[in-house]
């Protein structure tokens, strides 16, 4: 059974860091294309990072330059390095991994204050 986990969110100040982890239990994490996505009260759900199995990123216009989307293949981890936080970043962030089948994980809230 896959399970997927996320970990890492909190509090930050604006113009603060954080590093949000995805985990994975059941599935290879460096076979899969990887893409971390956020929800904000009010908002539909969008994507904001991705990672695809050969390593290419791409990231939504509005977190260009601040966030970074990496692996850690032999932790089977991917990580959303998020820099320069801002208020409009506050939201529950999720982890989806897609190989053959999507999986979801149950989100980690950020908070950006200002």
């Amino acid at each position: 059974q896959v399970r997927v986990a996320e970990s890492g969110g909190g509090l930050v100040q604006a113009g603060g860091s954080l590093r949000l982890s995805c985990t994975a239990s059941g599935i290879s994490l460096r076979l899969a294309d990887i893409g971390w996505y956020r929800e904000a009260p009010g908002h539909q759900r969008e994507l904001v990072a991705r990672i695809s199995s050969s390593g290419a990123t791409n990231y939504v216009d509005t977190v260009k330059g601040r966030f970074t989307i990496s692996r850690d293949n032999a932790k089977n981890t991917v990580y959303l390095q998020m820099n320069s936080a801002k208020l409009e970043d506050t939201a529950v962030y999720y982890c989806n991994v897609q190989l053959f089948q999507s999986y979801w994980g149950q989100g980690t809230q950020v908070t950006v204050s200002s």
